[in-house]
């Protein structure tokens, strides 16, 4: 291995949280934090700190009603902080219970829906939406892209 790629590559740091322990025991199951941050390096080039949380559908509704304005648990809600051309911070929050009821409603495995939710929140941290149809079909191709490198399918199809 070069160092040179080693020098370069931008630090990122990744912490894993849980609002219990039987979401990380049911989280674990699906992935292990090794695969979950090997996800997060995937999709984001920068250096700079990612939090992701992982929470009940109690805590995920309370979150987005104080952030959104919307009284209901949502998939995944992400708060960045900071980003600059070679860092960023962000919080990125997955709500465990409604990745595992959007899985079984879309027939999808449960681990290629969470890795595609960890994409889409890295790729919101570092500045892509998808409010503007010019802006979602470059977020899209960039999470298809990135899965696709990971062993996933498209998730839109």
């Amino acid at each position: 291995m070069s160092t040179k790629n080693k020098v370069n590559s931008p630090k990122l740091k990744i912490d894993l949280q849980y609002a219990s322990s039987a979401i990380e025991s049911t989280l674990n199951k699906i992935a292990s934090p090794a695969l979950i941050k090997k996800w997060v390096k995937s999709a984001t080039p920068l250096g700079g700190f990612i939090t992701l949380r992982f929470v009940n559908a109690a805590e995920g509704k309370k979150l987005n009603l104080a952030f959104r304005q919307k009284d209901y648990a949502t998939n995944v809600l992400t708060f960045p902080y900071e980003l600059s051309k070679n860092a960023l911070a962000a919080d990125i929050i997955f709500c465990l219970p409604i990745l595992q009821k959007e899985a079984k409603e879309q027939d999808k495995l449960l681990k290629a829906h969470l890795a595609h939710l960890v994409v889409h929140g890295c790729l919101h941290a570092q500045g892509y939406d998808h409010e503007v149809v010019k802006e979602a079909r470059k977020m899209e191709t960039l999470e298809i892209q990135t899965l696709q490198k990971m062993g996933f399918d498209n998730p839109y199809q």
